[in-house]
C-alpha cells in the first residue's frame, strides 16, 4: 500500500471491520491514524465523518477510511465537507474506480455489507491507485 499515513473512523456498526482495517493498513508499514470509535458502544456516524474531515483539513493525512452499517450514511456526512471525496464501495473495480475517475480521497466501506477480506482488498486497491488525471481533473475540479 502506497500511502504511509492513513486516518480511520468508525461508528460502532464499523468498529470491529476499522480494527481490521487498521491491522491489516499497519502489516503492510503504514502508520494509521485512528479516530475513533474505541468500542462497539453507540455513537453517530456524522460525529465520526465530522471528525475524520476535521483530521484531513488540519493536514494530518489527505486519506482516510470510514466504516458504518452501510458506508452510505457516513459518506453522505463525510462528503458535506468541500475538501472531502468519499465514495462507497463494494469491491475492488469500484476501489479502482473511484481513485481513477473520481480522485475520491476517504474510502468508506459498509461493514453489513461488505466482508472483512473484500474490505482489505478495497483497502488495498484504494491506497495503491492513482487519479488518472487527464479529462477526469475537470469534472473533479466540478466538484470543490
Amino acid at each position: 500500500m502506497t500511502s504511509a499515513l492513513v486516518a480511520f473512523a468508525a461508528d460502532h456498526a464499523g468498529y470491529d471491520l476499522k480494527q481490521a482495517l487498521i491491522r491489516e493498513f499497519e502489516a503492510t508499514g503504514g502508520t494509521a491514524i485512528d479516530l475513533g470509535t474505541h468500542s462497539a458502544d453507540s455513537v453517530d456516524y456524522p460525529d465520526m465523518a465530522d471528525v475524520l474531515a476535521r483530521c484531513m483539513a488540519d493536514g494530518r493525512t489527505d486519506r482516510g477510511v470510514i466504516v458504518c452499517g452501510t458506508g452510505i450514511g457516513i459518506a453522505i456526512a463525510a462528503n458535506r465537507h468541500r475538501h472531502v471525496r468519499a465514495a462507497v464501495c463494494h469491491d475492488v473495480t469500484s476501489a479502482r474506480l473511484t481513485r481513477l475517475h473520481n480522485d475520491a480521497n476517504v474510502l468508506a466501506l459498509g461493514a453489513r455489507l461488505v466482508g472483512s477480506e473484500v474490505a482489505k482488498d478495497c483497502l488495498r486497491v484504494f491506497l495503491e491507485t492513482e487519479f488518472e488525471g487527464g479529462r477526469h481533473a475537470r469534472r473533479v475540479a466540478k466538484l470543490g
